[in-house]
């Protein structure tokens, strides 16, 4: 059968190697694919589609809400932005100027890679802890809780911790540290899944954010992730993708995301509207 590709010039090729982003990541089943094709067919809110999805999310995971975002990536951009302004619109609408907030994201040093360029897109500064001797081929030690604890200072807007099997101090010990000095943690847990135990694993463990990939092991769309958690934290990042071209009056918050939540005003385009994420792509994941 002639693909749509080859009417292009594009050669399709056997991907041997997974559901890698230079490899066009993987197949959607059909059912994925007439998903979006519906969803296609019709206009809706996108606040409150987002808050529907934040319903079905949170359900799967454990959290305490969720929202569909452009990619793992953006979830790590949104979830960084959301830890640095909270809920306040001014921050919001200075990003990816931090000056005068808390501007500070610990890492640990042998967790440092690629991705964490979404982390430090919105201005804010990596600080980097630990030395993983271990990697030497003669040590076995790598960061300690301790040492992130003294990393923390009034500057700290969260703790950016990169869960894979390697990854070291474990999670758990971790979060509670972080939250005996009221210090929430994003987790990137891109490529996480499977085991399917691990949707609501890292939140069990302490996560205050969550990112997973949407179109890896979920085989949802290549252009979807998730970002779950605590609820305050998720309209926070929430708000800094949508599009706000409207009148604040004319602006109906989904209540499963906001209805404890009393906004001093509605920001402007956040740093995150670059982030932008579809119906059709919410629907599909």
């Amino acid at each position: 059968m002639t693909s749509i590709y080859h009417h292009l010039g594009v050669d399709t090729i056997i991907n041997a190697k997974g559901t890698a982003t230079r490899l066009s990541g993987g197949t959607m089943p059909p059912e994925v694919a007439a998903a979006m094709q519906e969803a296609t067919q019709y206009c809706v809110d996108m606040t409150e589609l987002q808050g529907r999805a934040s319903e079905i999310i949170a359900g799967i995971t454990g959290a305490e809400a969720g929202c569909v975002t452009s990619g793992a990536a953006a979830g790590l951009l949104l979830g960084t932005a959301a830890c640095v302004t909270g809920l306040d619109p001014g921050k919001m609408n200075r990003l990816p100027d931090t000056r005068g907030m808390r501007n500070e994201v610990i890492v640990v040093r042998s967790q440092r890679n690629f991705y964490d360029h979404a982390v430090r897109a919105t201005g804010i500064k990596l600080i980097e802890v630990g030395l993983a001797d271990r990697y030497s081929g003669a040590g076995v030690r790598d960061a300690e809780v301790w040492e992130v604890a003294d990393a923390i200072s009034e500057r700290t807007a969260c703790i950016f911790y990169v869960a894979a099997a390697q990854s070291q101090p474990a999670l758990p010990e971790l979060t509670r540290m972080a939250h005996q000095h009221g210090v929430p943690v994003l987790v990137d847990a891109a490529a996480q899944l499977p085991p399917v135990s691990n949707l609501k694993r890292f939140i069990e463990e302490g996560a205050d954010l969550l990112v997973f990939s949407g179109g890896k092991a979920i085989a949802g769309p290549q252009g979807s992730g998730i970002l779950c958690g605590r609820k305050a934290l998720v309209a926070a990042a929430l708000l800094q993708t949508l599009d706000h071209d409207i009148l604040p009056q004319q602006w109906h918050p989904p209540a499963a995301l906001f209805a404890d939540i009393e906004l001093r005003g509605l920001p402007q385009h956040g740093i995150g509207r670059s982030c932008k994420v579809g119906k059709e792509q919410i629907i599909g994941l």
